[in-house]
């Protein structure tokens, strides 16, 4: 018993245990070659022998991170064979195993483990490196970051945009030289002083009742519509002037769609002139112009949709009586002067270039001129929301090419490239479309040449196309 006394004087000195005293030298001895675990634990048992000396309490490190702090008691630990015990508390003490020099047993009197009285305690006050040295810390080295990975992902966007956008010039070219075959040349663009609007771009589009044989200055406007596109509503507008409107030129009264005939007899500046009539009248700027005829109409759908424009083809009553399919003129198969009639029933249907254009100009409805400008603005509709599909970017391209050299307009394709996508956009936003003048909105009277036609009130239709954005 003798040695177990000498044991007791010696924990009674450092308060440690006679494995905590070897571990402690250990760690002191090496201290320049310690990691960081071992330097947590080195730390601790420093404190253990101070918490010891001074009656002062220290918390295990893994339990540093709780609001509370166990205390060691400061009691006589139960002896057994000279051997201390210490209970459960004791082992694993830093996460790893001890390093024993005897086995330690129990007996039998001391199984059950003796209550520890409760002392109370004083926590030390831990530096705050030494604490957030206890918290568990991402040691793995970081891998360094890429400078100008934003840059290159930008330099690398941009060359595949440059190099979309030179695909689709290339091929716009290669639709524009091969869209003249089987003409003498290609469309030629008009003399055409457009004015910037307020807001947005408005574009005129006329629909010539030109035929296969026929002068421009013997053809007539079939259609005259504006198209307002990049508004800031973002939608795209839509108005139609109904063609027996009474203008005014020179004292004399004229139906609307004479304009374009006396421009084109003036040195081929037919569309110049409705410009300026649609100005004098309604007050009206327009940026540009597109000039299509039948043939060049029904080219057009068929270059781009292959597969025919998504109609609801509805007709009023004829005769008052409902109809569920009608006769209509089929001007493109026109043989010997006869033109013979096309066959289009009413509903959803897939029509081609020539369908499309047939039904477009029928008006032997009910609702006469007024059905056919409506029927107008649907096919135009139709064709704006229909014409975007990613997926056919290059064959697009090349599509406007054929379109652009049978097409006369003042629009560039630099305004294409810049402003067709987003007006393709705009156009699943909402179509909003008018007539001029609104149905039965008008007063019947004769032109000079004693035919029928329509008088309205223009100040009326300056103040409606204000409100809708086209001034």
């Amino acid at each position: 018993m003798a040695r177990g006394k000498g044991i007791d004087m010696k924990r009674n000195d450092s308060h440690l245990s006679h494995h905590e005293e070897l571990r402690l030298d250990y760690l002191q001895k090496n201290i320049y070659y310690l990691n960081d675990k071992e330097k947590r634990e080195l730390a601790f048992l420093k404190y253990k022998a101070q918490g010891y000396a001074t009656n002062v309490a220290y918390p295990h490190p893994n339990k540093i991170r709780q609001p509370k702090v166990k205390a060691i008691p400061q009691e006589e630990p139960a002896w057994v064979d000279d051997v201390p015990y210490y209970g459960e508390e004791e082992d694993d003490l830093f996460g790893v195993p001890d390093y024993p020099t005897q086995t330690r047993t129990r007996s039998r009197k001391s199984a059950k483990k003796p209550r520890r009285p409760k002392v109370a305690t004083q926590p030390i006050m831990v530096e705050e490196n030494l604490v957030s040295s206890y918290k568990k810390q991402d040691n793995r080295p970081k891998k360094p970051r890429k400078k100008g990975g934003f840059k290159r992902f930008i330099r690398i966007l941009g060359l595949l945009l440059v190099a979309v956008l030179a695909g689709m010039i290339f091929m716009f070219v290669k639709g524009f030289t091969g869209g003249a075959e089987g003409n003498s040349k290609a469309a030629e663009a008009e003399v055409f002083h457009g004015e910037n609007t307020r807001d947005g771009v408005n574009i005129l589009v006329l629909g010539t009742d030109g035929r296969i044989g026929d002068s421009s200055d013997m053809t007539r406007t079939d259609s005259i519509m504006v198209i307002n596109i990049n508004n800031t509503d973002k939608k795209v507008k839509m108005v139609s002037f109904m063609r027996d409107t009474l203008i005014n030129i020179e004292g004399n009264d004229y139906k609307l769609n004479v304009a374009y005939t006396f421009g084109e007899q003036n040195n081929h500046q037919g569309a110049e002139n409705v410009r300026q009539v649609l100005k004098e009248n309604f007050d009206l700027d327009i940026k540009h112009y597109a000039l299509v005829d039948f043939s060049t109409f029904a080219t057009a759908i068929d270059t781009l949709f292959p597969e025919g424009v998504t109609m609801n083809a509805q007709f009023s009553t004829i005769g008052g009586q409902d109809v569920s399919e009608v006769d209509v003129p089929d001007d493109l198969n026109m043989k010997d002067g006869i033109v013979p009639n096309q066959t289009i029933e009413e509903g959803i249907q897939q029509m081609d270039g020539r369908t499309l254009l047939n039904y477009a100009r029928f008006r032997k409805d009910d609702e006469g001129d007024y059905g056919r400008t409506r029927r107008q603005q649907e096919v135009m509709a139709a064709v704006l929301s229909q014409i975007k599909d990613p997926t056919k970017l290059f064959t697009g391209s090349e599509a406007l090419g054929k379109v652009f050299s049978l097409t006369s307009t003042s629009v560039p394709y630099s305004f294409l490239l810049t402003n067709g996508i987003t007006a393709a956009l705009d156009g699943t936003s909402g179509i909003e479309t008018t007539t001029i003048p609104e149905n039965n909105d008008w007063a019947e009277e004769y032109d000079v040449y004693g035919g029928s036609g329509i008088k309205i009130d223009f100040e009326k239709y300056k103040a409606k196309l204000s409100d809708m954005g086209f001034r």
